[in-house]
């Protein structure tokens, strides 16, 4: 079992200096987390587009690149947080190895087996740390869950349910975004939060999958709903299912706490309707990069959720209980009724937060990470798993 997390670092530990790549929705982020992260320090930032760099600089004290490698070569930087496209995760990871910094990469950790072996490879060879997040399984309530699981209170772990539908496939997106050889759709982009929590609460190798998935929309060529069985190998067995299609939100059997943690509207299908004004794709990027990238209008909220985040409905049955995500903690279910156990907010973004916990525990205290390179090579296999098995209609064993 994986040592307990230290409530904080020990006091001559000094903050790890972070620098963020890429200033997309992602990157942007993750920012002011850092900024507000008691362990950490923001150290600069690497952006290709002038635009989003100029904001940053104006923002912050801290440099800002437009090349990754200028960052790494700054002797003031000890890690990194990789939030580029897909297609460049290998690159940059195995770049910043070999620079000696510690890194956390967004999911998904890369688009093959063999580029996720090479960042393994990479980061053992110049003995740093290798994180993949953000996924919901950082998240403070899926935590707790884990932990009640694992006191044996409620009995084995048996069956997990997870259903997310969303607005997802009509934010706006790059081209490649919408490409599944390109790690498109929401096989590569959503569905490992959901593979990530389950195998994270479960503590099993997955044994085998069997997968359908669907193309509802030709205006967006690519995967954008999903069902999956998985079946693990302690007996453990989990059904997911994902749509993106911004009709039905399961926002709405979580009282409208969205998933950031923060209180919304109903709102079926105006994803949809702004996206269709769009008048080609160049404008539909333009849009993304401007809005939703650091400082634009739509970016991330940097304000602090006043809920616990969430990605949809998530069940754990045990042979005692079921245990559900609230917004604000977990629900257990018995034969004794429902209690729910809260989950107290702590400073900073949880699940974001979290995440860079996890590296600082790593890199400060020696505690060894959960989601690790090896660990996300387990979602990566999953996601290509899932792809082969809906589009040979078969069962595909891990």
């Amino acid at each position: 079992m994986r040592a307990s997390r230290p409530e904080q670092a020990p006091p001559a530990a000094p903050p790890l200096r972070i620098g963020v790549v890429g200033l997309g929705m992602a990157g942007a982020l993750m920012v002011s987390v850092i900024r507000d992260h008691a362990r950490a320090v923001l150290a600069g930032a690497a952006e290709p587009h002038e635009s989003l760099r100029q904001r940053f600089a104006a923002d912050n004290e801290a440099p800002v690149f437009a090349d990754i490698e200028s960052l790494l070569r700054r002797d003031d930087v000890d890690a990194v947080y990789i939030a580029t496209p897909h297609q460049f995760h290998r690159d940059h990871v195995v770049l910043a190895a070999e620079h000696g910094k510690h890194i956390v990469v967004e999911k998904p950790m890369a688009l093959s087996l063999a580029d996720c072996d090479a960042m393994i490879a990479a980061a053992e060879r110049h003995k740093v740390t290798l994180i993949v997040g953000h996924t919901h399984s950082f998240d403070p309530s899926v935590r707790v869950m884990r932990e009640l699981i694992a006191s044996g209170e409620y009995g084995k772990l048996m069956m997990l349910s997870g259903a997310n539908y969303t607005d997802f496939l009509y934010r706006p997106r790059r081209p490649e975004e919408l490409d599944t050889a390109k790690g498109g759709g929401i096989l590569f982009n959503q569905v490992p939060h959901q593979i990530d929590t389950v195998r994270y609460l479960t503590r099993s190798r997955l044994r085998s999958l069997r997968a359908a998935t669907g193309i509802l929309d030709p205006r967006r060529p690519t995967e954008g709903n999903c069902s999956v069985f998985l079946d693990f190998e302690d007996g453990c067995f989990a059904s997911l299912t994902y749509s993106g299609y911004d009709r039905f939100d399961t926002d709405e059997w979580h009282g409208w706490v969205g998933e950031g943690g923060y209180p919304r509207k109903a709102a079926h299908g105006a994803t949809t309707r702004s996206w269709e004004n769009f008048k080609n794709p160049e404008e539909e990027l333009a849009a993304r990069v401007e809005r939703f990238g650091y400082g634009g209008s739509a970016a991330p909220a940097s304000r602090i959720p006043v809920h616990q985040p969430h990605f949809g409905v998530l069940i754990a049955s045990c042979e005692k209980a079921d245990l559900r995500q609230s917004p604000d903690g977990v629900l257990v279910y018995s034969r004794d009724g429902v209690k729910e156990i809260p989950v107290p907010m702590r400073p900073g973004r949880p699940g974001r937060s979290d995440v860079l916990d996890e590296l600082c525990d790593a890199v400060q205290c020696g505690v060894a990470p959960a989601h690790d390179g090896a660990f996300a090579r387990g979602t990566v296999e999953a996601s290509l798993a899932i792809l082969k098995s809906a589009q040979e209609r078969r069962e595909v064993i891990l």
